[in-house]
């Protein structure tokens, strides 16, 4: 594909402007800027560079020009004088995408002002708007013959040679060059590629970042025989979905964000939701379970004469990893039809949770990704996840090591897997493990709720959480979400009281209808090399 930088061939002449006057009409100009902030040059170098002629002006940039660009990359064209906006994206090197304005130029207004300032030998007006709560001034002249400008902002105005944005920060014209032998972009192979401007800014946005789509409008719900299919597979009656990715291998150290979307299908409470990876690195996983049968997996005993199956790791077992804990809200989707007075209901929840710290243990691999919604309903809930990676967005750490050492949350609640009730026992819940190396600065990733109902149950009372290393407490804090109300248009089928409250207002043991739980990072200090113990102590409601 021919990109609009492979249709400009130029030479370029310089000459002195101090003064200058009227440059020629029939002439293509190169016009350059370089950005500044409260008087220091932007580190980003990385010129604005328009090519004005008669009839167009293409709003460019150097490493463009000199294909030098990173994929995906924007440029602007303005027609003349018809004043109509072209945004061009190539997404990459066989794809482009393009959008066209005829009002965005025309309806733009400003406010004009008798400041003048010289710039490379013009002398400039002030003209004054508002973008987004910014101000920008535009110093422009009338004397050099052209109209051009560094954005769309400010091309009726005459040539723009710079644009200020609230007072502090600079694009500011620093050479005009005329150009011999340049050709015109050619618009009707533009034409052929238009889109609407939603269309192509959403184009736009996704090509800068990878989408893994995990599950799509999925059902999660409970049945006597889950069907699964060569891609989605059902465990425990049906509130168990998982299915293989693959992700890419990457060298940086990217930003990666778990995207879950979630509407009743038929059930209106509010559940316990998990999105979690199953590691199938040991003998034994909890694939072998949802396959064949919770027997499968190996046994914690703490003594209080109940067996939990598959919650903490051993020699030959991994624990699941809990990328996301999510709770439903009452009934968004299936019973937005019950009303209330000012109240518009959400058509789904949508939950984002950032797992950057995770991705080491996925780079490169193919795992399983599951999602439980605990349930018995027939109709259940209707998830979709997706998840993404955003490159370059974290610092890289030197190494990394990543240990699942325990995780209560029983995703198979619906085929016989024991409640987290070990808490009833003073020795809650113990793994030991063992490290081959010194560990530096090892931090403790910790995600907990309360359950449990009324009285003195779990979900409204507050419960110390404390966590021992080594059989020294190192950490004590009592989870508590005090946010609930705010999630009032999630949550339709909410029970209203006598004193004016719905349930999904009131304050729970740090989880809320309709929200994510995020971790809490409990630094450990650094670790010798050897076998070491944690203990996690809840008092049971």
């Amino acid at each position: 594909m021919k990109h609009l930088y492979i249709l400009i061939f130029s030479v370029f002449l310089s000459f002195n402007l101090q003064a200058q006057g009227l440059l020629k009409s029939n002439a293509t100009y190169k016009i350059v800027y370089f950005r500044s902030a409260d008087g220091k040059p932007k580190e980003d170098r990385n010129a604005t560079v328009i090519l004005a002629s008669s009839n167009q002006n293409l709003i460019s940039n150097a490493t463009v020009l000199d294909h030098k660009a990173k994929y995906p990359y924007e440029q602007s064209i303005v027609t003349k004088p018809a004043q109509i906006l072209f945004q061009v994206a190539d997404l990459s090197a066989d794809q482009q995408i393009a959008t066209a304005d005829s009002t965005a130029i025309g309806k733009q207004t400003f406010e004009l002002s008798n400041e003048t300032k010289v710039i490379l030998g013009y002398t400039c007006k002030k003209a004054s708007t508002v973008v987004n709560s910014n101000r920008i001034d535009l110093w422009y002249t009338t004397d050099a013959g052209i109209k051009a400008a560094p954005t769309s902002l400010g091309q009726n105005l005459g040539l723009v040679l710079e644009q200020v944005r609230n007072g502090n920060s600079f694009v500011t014209a620093t050479k005009i060059e005329e150009i011999k032998n340049s050709k015109p972009i050619d618009l009707q192979k533009i034409s052929a590629k238009l889109t609407d401007g939603l269309t192509y800014k959403d184009l736009l946005w996704k090509s800068r970042f990878t989408t893994l789509s995990v599950f799509n409008n999925e059902t999660i719900n409970f049945m006597d025989k889950p069907q699964s299919n060569d891609s989605v597979f059902r465990f425990a009656g049906g509130t168990v979905i998982a299915r293989k990715v693959k992700f890419p291998e990457l060298h940086s150290n990217p930003n990666v964000f778990v995207d879950l979307t979630e509407q009743s299908n038929g059930d209106a409470y509010d559940r316990t939701g998990s999105v979690f990876i199953i590691p199938t690195d040991k003998q034994i996983s909890l694939m072998d379970a949802l396959k064949n049968s919770v027997k499968d997996l190996p046994v914690y005993d703490n003594g209080n004469g109940k067996k939990y199956q598959g919650v903490v790791a051993t020699a030959n077992y991994n624990p699941v990893i809990e990328l996301m804990r999510f709770f439903t809200p009452f009934g968004v989707g299936k019973y937005n039809t019950l009303k209330l007075k000012d109240k518009n209901w959400a058509e789904k929840v949508y939950y984002r949770q950032d797992i950057s710290e995770l991705f080491p243990i996925v780079n490169g691999k193919e795992v399983w990704i599951a999602v439980f919604v605990g349930n018995y309903d027939k109709g259940g809930h209707k998830v979709s996840l997706n998840i993404t990676l955003h490159n370059n967005g974290r610092q890289k750490e030197a190494k990394e090591v990543i240990l699942p050492l325990f995780n209560s949350t029983n995703v198979m609640e619906m085929a016989g897997q024991e409640y987290a009730t070990m808490f009833s026992s003073d020795k809650g819940l113990e793994v030991s493990f063992t490290l081959a190396k010194d560990l530096k600065d090892a931090k403790l990733r910790y995600i907990t709720t309360g359950h449990g109902g009324w009285g003195n149950g779990d979900e409204f009372v507050p419960r110390k959480n404390t966590i021992w290393l080594d059989e020294k407490e190192t950490f004590a804090f009592t989870p508590w979400r005090q946010d609930c109300g705010s999630y009032r248009l999630s949550n339709p089928a909410s029970g209203n009281f006598e004193t004016g409250l719905s349930s999904s207002d009131l304050s729970r043991s740090n989880w809320c209808p309709g929200t994510v739980t995020n971790p809490e990072w409990i630094s450990l200090g650094d670790l010798k090399a050897g076998a070491h113990t944690i203990k996690v102590t809840i008092p049971n409601g």
